[in-house]
């Protein structure tokens, strides 16, 4: 069990809290307990804690899983690095301004007396993908190989990601010297305070493209699709989300790509119900099959299956066929199938018929005998086939 505290208890709010206020209580928190300001041994703990949670609730996606699933949600899907690496903290630059005094090159990012801190931006990590897949019932519970299309950036063929004309190579930008930031001082009460910005000529890539490729206008990628084999595993449900590493966008050169997120949505069946690991059906009898017993074949995940149906069961009666439901996702076994009867009245009835249940209600329902030739006999023949052919269970497999 997991011994992190609740991410909205940490932030102090409730689980119904806009966007605007999480930013607002993660802001607060940020003041009090960043550690170059607050100097209590635990600061550093308590910053990273706060911060992991709003970096989770302030993204859609993680904080729909997290309300979901809690922290299994979080632990079983993101590494520490996926969890910050698309969390927003732009608009918290005053948070480290109020801190320090100076400007600083984005968060976590911070200049110091007498000295600086680069702010380069250098090889860029590839952008990571979502693609929603559609799946069946049958598909969830036994699992699959599905080939899906993802249209992605590639890197360029023709300058091998450089951007540059072939024959040509990027050259050093006269701005920066390179670095990718220039720097700034200034003299302060409590010293000389040098600060680095992102250089706004070469945009902190430390070079210029003075010859761009022709295929890829310098941006060093292309968009191609690919045909990417997706293994579905047995037991998944909606909502779950399987990660390929490397197989998002391409990154700059010298940077990995992306991952690629799959969110599974598994489609309603038409006759099966999902309940977590269970399955549930509804069958219909005859007034005869359940007043008097019968054996029904019943459709399952699995193939067909006989299933006894005991003398005066009533409508709505639930009955469990042990095992015949949706396999665990995380361990051995699988659920069960749960089976609602439901009676079918009969509408039509002939002059027989209305005539035997007249005779069986004056018996009182059920005192008649049961032998060969009696009432309940003959109640069953003139009964037997009161669920028309529309509503039998259906002999093929989901």
């Amino acid at each position: 069990m997991s011994t992190k505290r609740d991410y909205y208890e940490i932030l102090g709010i409730s689980k119904d809290a806009s966007a605007s206020d999480i930013k607002k209580a993660y802001r607060k928190l940020a003041m009090k307990y960043h550690p170059d300001k607050n100097k209590e041994a635990d600061a550093e703990d308590k910053f990273k804690e706060i911060s992991e949670a709003y970096a989770v609730l302030s993204d859609e996606e993680k904080r729909a899983q997290y309300d979901r699933f809690g922290h299994a949600g979080i632990d079983n899907q993101y590494s520490e690095e996926d969890i910050f690496r698309t969390a927003d903290f732009g608009g918290f630059e005053d948070i480290l301004e109020h801190i320090f005094g100076g400007g600083f090159g984005g968060f976590g990012g911070f200049g110091g007396f007498g000295g600086s801190r680069s702010t380069r931006r250098g090889p860029q990590r590839g952008a990571d993908l979502r693609y929603d897949l559609d799946i069946t019932l049958k598909q969830a519970a036994f699992g699959d190989k599905v080939n899906i299309d993802v249209p992605r950036a590639h890197t360029c063929d023709t300058c091998g990601g450089t951007g540059a004309k072939p024959g040509t190579e990027p050259v050093k930008c006269s701005n920066c010297g390179g670095s990718g930031q220039v720097t700034h001082a200034r003299r302060t009460p409590l010293g000389n305070f040098v600060t680095a910005t992102t250089c706004d000529k070469c945009h902190g890539m430390g070079q210029i493209i003075e010859s761009p490729c022709e295929t890829c206008n310098g941006s060093g990628k292309v968009r191609k699709t690919k045909t990417i084999e997706v293994n579905i595993p047995t037991g998944v449900e909606t909502g779950l989300r399987l990660k390929m590493s490397g197989e998002g966008e391409a990154g700059s050169p010298g940077a990995p790509p992306g991952d690629l997120y799959i969110v599974l949505h598994v489609k309603p069946h038409e006759r099966f119900e999902r309940m977590g690991d269970d399955i549930v059906c509804e069958i219909p009898i005859s007034f005869a099959q359940a007043a008097l017993g019968d054996s029904i074949q019943v459709p399952t995940l699995y193939g067909d299956v006989k299933m006894n149906i005991k003398p005066g069961t009533q409508t709505h009666s639930v009955l469990r066929l042990k095992g015949k439901g949706m396999p665990h996702l995380h361990g051995h076994g699988q659920g069960d199938q749960l089976v609602k009867v439901i009676v079918k009245t009969p509408t039509k009835l002939n002059e027989e018929q209305k005539k035997l249940l007249k005779e069986f209600d004056s018996l009182g329902g059920g005192s008649a005998g049961s032998g060969k030739g009696g009432v309940f006999d003959k109640f069953k023949n003139a009964f037997e086939s009161v669920i028309s052919p529309d509503d039998s269970p259906s002999d093929s497999p989901a």
